[in-house]
């Protein structure tokens, strides 16, 4: 049986950790201490020390513990853990993470806990878990607990929730997830103006023997769909909603980052894209919308988000950024335009309709991609439209990904 690895700064909360490692001994699982700790002699003896911690990541530890300065140690080790942690994952060492911290700890931790797998169990408890935990969350399933009280010494509040967190680990362990029907994933990205298409293309996806994960284009929802297809899982992707470069470029808040749409290159993954809700850039109550912008077409979509239309120069630059993000794959990739309509607001007669912005969007593709580009007279939440998307992502997928078993 592999043990569940209690991580944590064995110098300052030796006796927090320590207690949590008994409760899940007395649910009958191993532990493997790692210290992670940079200032005293740990207060219990660790599995694997923060020398072997630090040597993982290729740092020589002593001259950074000379040097008495915290903030580096907590860098080092924040490099460090996460792979030793991954090795340890990888070679079926441990079965699940838990952790105890404060701001560093929860920093090293967490860092560590987001270099492992979706579904691999990992708690942390921290005196931050009930704030904003994105930073350290990211795109992994981490769970974050309060630690209501401070990691600091064991009472009747910090008893009971390191005990129901040691349940917590060792519960998720025990529970065996059933693959034995899993189908090849494709990945898929969707927001409000592009619901009909993407659940009309999954359905077919479905008959045709695929799981079909969506994702909402949210920024945190694009960037969880990048970790996924990084992950190696994904069999093929249909990114139809790439609305959150149009965020990146103009200043909107749902943005992904710069890397938003590189993991298909990376993994090496067949592709269909398209312009999908580009024509929008996201803002939040209507009072939040820059006044350089109060010029253009606005859309109020609901009390707490406020859609301005891009321009022709950021048309012309967002349909540059998809070209050459499509062409750095070297799997089959396709971009397809759907001409009438990139949301369901840009159509003829709809509020965000700008045939100029659209028309330099599609000429800015054409001109940069070197990939497949198929431009349909149809909007983009038409039946004609998911039809053309699924075909062409199937046959590339024939071409250079796996297919369903029979």
């Amino acid at each position: 049986m592999s043990a569940i690895a209690v991580l944590g700064t064995l110098d300052t909360k030796s006796a927090e950790h320590a207690f949590v490692a008994e409760q899940i001994r007395l649910r009958g699982h191993e532990v493997l201490f790692i210290d992670v700790g940079t200032g005293s002699d740990p207060g219990v003896r660790p599995g694997v020390s923060r020398f072997e911690v630090a040597e993982a990541g290729g740092i020589d530890l002593q001259p950074v513990l000379d040097r008495k300065d915290r903030g580096e140690c907590v860098a080092a080790m924040t490099s460090a853990a996460p792979i030793l942690l991954a090795q340890l994952v990888e070679n079926g060492m441990i079965g699940g993470v838990i952790s105890l911290g404060g701001g560093g700890g929860t920093a090293i931790a967490t860092a560590a806990m987001r270099a492992l797998p979706i579904g691999f169990p990992k708690i942390m408890v921290s005196t931050l878990a009930s704030g904003n935990t994105a930073h350290y969350v990211g795109t992994r399933d981490i769970v974050m607990i309060p630690s209501i009280v401070d990691v600091s010494g064991l009472n009747s509040v910090s008893r009971t929730v390191f005990t129901r967190a040691a349940g917590a680990i060792s519960g998720m362990v025990d529970s065996k997830v059933d693959v034995s029907d899993a189908r090849p994933i494709i990945a898929a990205s969707m927001f409000g103006n592009t619901t009909d298409l993407v659940s009309m293309a999954r359905e077919q996806l479905e008959l045709a023997g695929y799981e079909v994960l969506v994702f909402h284009a949210t920024g945190t929802g694009g960037r969880t769909m990048e970790a996924l297809i990084e992950s190696g899982m994904v069999a093929g992707i249909l990114d139809v909603t790439t609305t959150e470069w149009a965020d990146e470029v103009a200043g909107g808040m749902l943005t992904a980052g710069s890397s938003r749409l590189d993991a298909m290159a990376r993994a090496e993954v067949p592709a269909v894209l398209a312009p999908g809700c580009l024509d929008m850039i996201n803002f939040g109550e209507r009072d939040t919308v820059p006044k350089q912008l109060e010029g253009r077409a606005i859309y109020q979509h609901n009390p707490q988000v406020t859609l301005v239309r891009t321009s022709v120069e950021e048309c012309d630059e967002l349909g540059r950024i998809l070209a050459r993000k499509a062409n750095a794959n070297k799997a089959p990739t396709a971009i397809l335009i759907p001409a009438r309509g990139i949301s369901l607001i840009s159509a003829p007669g709809e509020a965000f309709h700008d045939s100029a912005a659209d028309a330099e969007l599609f000429k800015a593709i054409r001109e940069e991609a070197e990939v497949e580009v198929h431009t349909l007279e149809v909007e983009i939440n038409s039946a004609e439209f998911s039809n053309a998307c699924v075909r062409k992502l199937l046959e590339l997928m024939e071409e250079g990904g796996p297919r369903p078993s029979a």
